[in-house]
């Protein structure tokens, strides 16, 4: 699934302290454990590796120490500003003694945190993680690990941005700013576009914060609760050329004719204007209203064409989307006869690239609009073998093998969190013949696999697919057959 700003996942714990038996004589003195800094403290640091999700790994006299925005070997001074039991997270404040593999950063925003390793380097410590997590968190040994499939694109290859809205009281001229959160923080804004983003939708942003800044209306303060803009986001179709922007603010009755001229100057497919009245940032909630245009845009991807609406999921690498589902394609050797479950079928992108190659598709997505765009999109291609339903997986696929029967091939791409045990029992109960599981998260997939190898299905091999270069998200494809 879509992966978003990376947070940092501590994973690695100071080594267990060693428990002697006693004999005749005096047990040995209890090795002393490493002491902790105190939180605020400005600690000197050699970056030893890269942890999952991807902060540096250190030591302090002992007590591991995770620092965003490293590269193993960096000698930095960080602050530590978390002091858990068993590790502590630290902001870093200046790079001492760089990396010999450290290289100038492009982009002068958060959201590319590995930018500052090169490529090759990015993609090794990409394979090495997913293998690391399936062997050490999974316990699985007996699989193949194929070489990672390289990003066509480095930069500017989202078709998805979401920027937040803020207010720099250091600029008179123009307070409001449209961009990124500054890392660790909540209330600060860095101004400006994305690299990682084409440059019509960057050009899409400095449109929207121009006509914003002409209509005089200030960022929210989450503080004080006061305030209008909040994010925006603007979502674009690499293949059709269509584009989708919405601007998300507190509840407000916005000027017609002001809304005119941000549609003529903007020329989009789609402008949507949501208000949502929570205290908390999200962009997927409250109520949209269409302004101009379309309520949705379309893609095409594996040689179909997509119907996006403004909340539904679509991969944010169009080029590499494809080269994902190729591979989800080649693991599943399909042979035209078979009966495949989509599960968190979003739209129905994987499962309808399918179902050329398959005898039926059912897919399952707890989302309805989702759900309404997946069978839009079955129709609009003349797909006549797939089926959608909206449900809880884990409620609504034993339902499903109740009305279906059993499915012969199995496709999961869950959420970060990945599955919950309850969803892998459901899944050895349908009993598949084969599983392909589509992982935004190898420390999720890890264990996810371990529970249905130990159900007697194996894994046979597995394959990262680097969708997100300059950042530390992994995407892989595995593929499990019963036993």
């Amino acid at each position: 699934m879509e992966s978003t700003e990376p947070t940092a996942e501590p994973v690695l714990t100071p080594e267990p302290t060693e428990i002697f038996a006693t004999g005749g004589g005096p047990a040995p003195a209890r090795p002393e454990r490493p002491k902790r800094p105190e939180k605020g403290e400005e600690l000197e640091l050699t970056i030893e590796r890269l942890a999952h999700g991807g902060n540096g790994v250190a030591r302090h006299e002992g007590f591991v120490v995770f620092v965003g925005g490293t590269v193993p070997g960096d000698r930095v001074k960080a602050r530590l500003v978390t002091r858990k039991k068993g590790y502590g997270e630290a902001r870093l404040l200046e790079v001492l003694e760089p990396s010999p593999d450290r290289i100038a950063p492009v982009a002068a925003h958060p959201g590319a945190a590995w930018q500052v390793m090169p490529y090759e380097m990015q993609l090794r410590i990409k394979h090495e993680q997913v293998e690391d997590a399936l062997r050490r968190i999974g316990k699985l040994d007996d699989f193949v690990m194929e070489d990672i499939v390289p990003a066509v694109e480095q930069w500017g290859y989202r078709n998805k941005l979401e920027y937040s809205f803020g207010q720099d009281d250091a600029n008179p001229t123009h307070p409001l700013v449209c961009g990124f959160h500054a890392p660790g923080s909540w209330e600060t804004i860095i101004d400006g576009a994305s690299k990682l983003g084409s440059e019509r939708a960057n050009e899409a942003r400095q449109i929207v914060l121009d006509w914003c800044r002409g209509q005089g209306l200030p960022a929210y303060d989450r503080r004080t609760q006061t305030g209008v803009l909040r994010n925006l986001v603007v979502r674009e179709a690499r293949r059709t050329g269509q584009l989708q922007v919405r601007l998300v603010t507190s509840p407000i009755e916005l000027d017609v004719l002001a809304i005119a001229a941000l549609v003529e100057a903007l020329g989009a497919t789609s402008l949507i204007h949501t208000q949502y009245e929570g205290l908390g940032e999200t962009t997927q909630a409250g109520t949209s209203t269409l302004l101009d245009g379309k309520d949705h845009i379309t893609e095409e991807l594996c040689g179909l064409n997509f119907r996006i609406s403004a909340d539904a999921f679509f991969q944010t690498n169009t080029e590499m989307a494809e080269r994902l589902y190729g591979v989800a394609a080649e693991f599943a050797d399909l042979k035209g006869w078979e009966r495949v479950y989509d599960l968190y079928c979003g739209i129905g992108t994987i499962g309808l690239s399918l179902s050329t190659r398959a005898g039926e598709i059912w897919g399952l997505e707890i989302i309805e609009d989702a759900i309404a765009d997946a069978i839009k999109n079955a129709k609009a291609n003349g797909i006549d073998n797939a089926k959608f339903y909206a449900g809880d997986v884990r409620l609504a696929l034993g339902e499903l093998v109740e009305l279906a029967g059993r499915p012969d091939l199995l496709l999961v791409d869950p959420p970060r969190a990945g599955l919950s045990q309850k969803v892998v029992r459901r899944i050895i109960e349908a009993n598949p013949k084969r599983i392909v599981y589509v992982s935004c998260n190898p420390t999720t997939l890890a264990p996810n696999a371990a529970q249905l190898v130990e159900a007697g299905y194996v894994l046979k091999k597995v394959r990262p697919v680097d969708m997100f270069p300059q950042t530390p998200h992994i995407e892989c494809v595995a593929v499990l057959e019963r036993g």
